[in-house]
């Protein structure tokens, strides 16, 4: 992307979202890193953007006290460290801006700038006083604007454990700081400053409530929290040609800061993630946006498990047509070849069908009840039962062709009565045997060979009984004994193409029982790597709170710390009871997906033994289908 574009539009009071846009997001498979910045109007918001851009220019700068940027833009740029991956920067619309008079859409914007990015880098100017804490009270008001689950009221989602677990890195970016890092005498890192700024007061009452409160939101919603102090980048007469000057005509200790900032967000922002810790790619972001922003438009609150859900509906159809594609495309080669043998059908079809599966895999997420994965087995399984009919009709289209191109010299010698004269019989039986000689003989004919010749030879079973009757040159009881004969031979082919049917079924029932397996495995390892991703957000979560009960203590808040420790329990104890049921749902599943490959296995099984009953009647074996006595 040259350059940036807006993604939320804002206008008159409204938020859309911009076709482009998302059009641009839905092309793009990558993994995405997404880096919001926030802040009141005027302070310099783009300029950081386009310091991680890497360019001078993109995001519009101003020099006046009118806002430049309106509604949410976009720039996308390869990730400078991490290979195969695009960041996503996303620019915001000042909060606070006069021209609008809507705290309301500030709001809004606040909180899609959190629900889309995996590090939200908040700006202010000046110190983080208790009038810049203030300022951030959109927090406050998160509760209100965003929903963890759709299950769960407002009240319990209040505590900010839920928030913790799903929301973004926070760093806050001080500008134009003129103070000393020092507390008592102390020199301290900017970290240090911050969380200095955050904390609580002790004591009861309305003012002390007041001055907590705003504290121990950006404590609890943002655990994971960072601080970069910048100081003036030039001199104030200089400041309307920002976006001009060379970097050099920047002070250096400004170029410094920004340069550890830039180094931070490009190694220490992680991937975007959602409910589950599946990682996004820019298609799932656009999906996401547009969830998020037509929910706001109707008036409902954003809630971050039905936006998950309905992009995995999305993101689950598309990886079963993703997986079709890649059968089909795996399918074509021996497609090309048809007719084949059922063995190299076979073989294709199980290749194709792990390839396939592998990218389902890859692409789906919280396909809980195994609703889309059965769908892309139900495709592949139409898919390759099309090519298996495919194959027999080529097989047969061969076989018929090749019979009625041998027998054609002897049809001619029926019209012309060669075979009406004593004798014809034993000509016509030499004539006969050497068609089916050639016949064999003929490689590539594929799985309908023997049930094509079975065919052929009933219908010259008449013609041969009418040629063996009619030689005068053989007695009735050799004519009984031919007649016996092809019989027997009749009977012997019929045996020999409900052998090729029983090879087509054995390599079929194999087929499915190898099938199973893959499938039972693929599914065992996808509920694993879903688990590990669960469980890794735990964690982090769960290290956040316990740094924070930690903090708590070290500042002489005992009575918060132990809500904290209880907190931290119930956590445990929620994510156990959420483990357990999880587990039982993916057992449920795995045991139907047994059953039905029971049933599936009991079919074939009843199918194979009838055949093999018809395969197992008594037939007389000789070596030619005519021989004169």
């Amino acid at each position: 992307m040259d350059s940036p574009m807006c993604l939320v539009k804002n206008a008159d009071g409204e938020l859309r979202v911009e076709p482009e846009a998302i059009n641009y997001l839905m092309g793009l498979k990558q993994k995405v890193v997404v880096v919001s910045v926030v802040g009141l109007y005027r302070t310099g918001k783009s300029y950081l953007m386009n310091k991680l851009a890497q360019k001078r220019s993109g995001f519009a700068l101003g020099a006046t006290i009118q806002s430049k940027t309106k509604g949410i833009w976009m720039w996308c740029v390869p990730h400078p460290e991490k290979t195969d991956h695009t960041l996503v920067l996303l620019d915001t619309e000042g909060l606070g801006d006069v021209e609008k008079g809507d705290s309301k859409n500030d709001a809004w914007i606040f909180s899609l700038a959190i629900l889309l990015s995996s590090t939200l880098v908040y700006n202010s100017q000046g110190t983080i006083n208790n009038d810049a804490v203030e300022k951030l009270q959109y927090v406050n008001e998160l509760t209100e604007m965003i929903k963890v689950k759709s299950s769960t009221d407002n009240e319990e989602e209040g505590e900010g454990t839920q928030f913790a677990q799903f929301f973004p890195n926070f760093v806050w970016t001080v500008r134009d700081f003129t103070l000393q890092l020092e507390i008592d005498g102390r020199e301290i890192t900017p970290d240090e400053y911050l969380e200095n700024s955050l904390q609580l007061k002790k004591g009861y009452g309305k003012k002390i409530s007041e001055y907590n409160v705003p504290r121990e939101c950006i404590r609890n919603f943002f655990p994971s929290r960072k601080c970069f102090v910048f100081p003036s980048p030039t001199t104030p007469d200089n400041m309307h040609r920002l976006d001009s000057m060379d970097e050099a005509e920047l002070s250096e200790s400004f170029r410094e800061v920004a340069d550890t900032f830039c180094r931070f967000i490009f190694q220490e922002s992680r991937m975007k993630t959602v409910i589950g810790g599946h990682t996004l790619t820019g298609e799932m972001l656009g999906h996401l946006v547009t969830t998020y922003v037509e929910t706001i438009a109707k008036g409902n609150v954003p809630c971050l498990e039905n936006a998950v859900l309905a992009m995995a509906k999305i993101e689950n159809q598309a990886a079963v047509d993703e997986g079709l594609a890649v059968y089909q495309k795996g399918m074509e080669d021996v497609k090309a070849l048809f007719p084949v043998d059922i063995n190299q059908l076979s073989e294709n079809h199980l290749r194709s069908e792990t390839q396939a599966t592998q990218a389902f895999m890859k692409r789906s997420f919280k396909d809980e009840n195994g609703e889309f994965l059965k769908a892309l087995a139900e495709a592949i399984g139409n898919h390759y039962a099309d090519l298996f009919k495919q194959n027999n009709d080529a097989s047969e289209k061969k076989c018929k062709a090749l019979l009625e191109n041998l027998s054609a010299p002897m049809d001619q010698g029926m019209k012309e009565g060669t075979y009406a004269t004593p004798g014809g019989y034993v000509l016509y039986c030499n004539h006969h045997d050497n068609i089916v000689a050639q016949y064999r003989a003929e490689p590539n004919k594929g799985v309908r060979a023997e049930e094509v010749l079975e065919q052929f030879l009933k219908g010259k079973s008449a013609e041969s009984n009418s040629i063996l009757q009619a030689d005068k040159q053989l007695t009735e009881n050799e004519k009984k004994i031919q007649a016996e004969k092809m019989k027997t031979a009749e009977l012997e082919q019929e045996k020999a193409a409900l052998n090729e049917q029983k090879a087509e079924m054995e390599r079929t029932i194999e087929n499915i029982g190898r099938g199973q397996e893959k499938y039972l495995k693929e599914m065992k390892e996808k509920m694993e790597e879903e688990r590990k991703q669960q469980q890794q957000e735990f964690n982090r979560t769960l290290d956040r709170r316990m740094q924070e009960q930690k903090d708590l203590l070290e500042m002489g808040h005992k009575e918060k710390a132990e809500l904290m420790r209880q907190e931290i329990e119930e956590i445990k104890k929620n994510n156990q009871l959420e483990r357990d049921a999880n587990t039982q749902n993916q057992k449920a599943l795995l045991d139907d997906y047994k059953q039905q490959a029971e049933e599936q296995n009991k079919k074939m099984e009843a199918l194979m033994s009838a055949l093999n009953n018809k395969t197992q009647a008594p037939v007389q074996v000789v070596e030619r289908l005519c021989i004169v006595m």
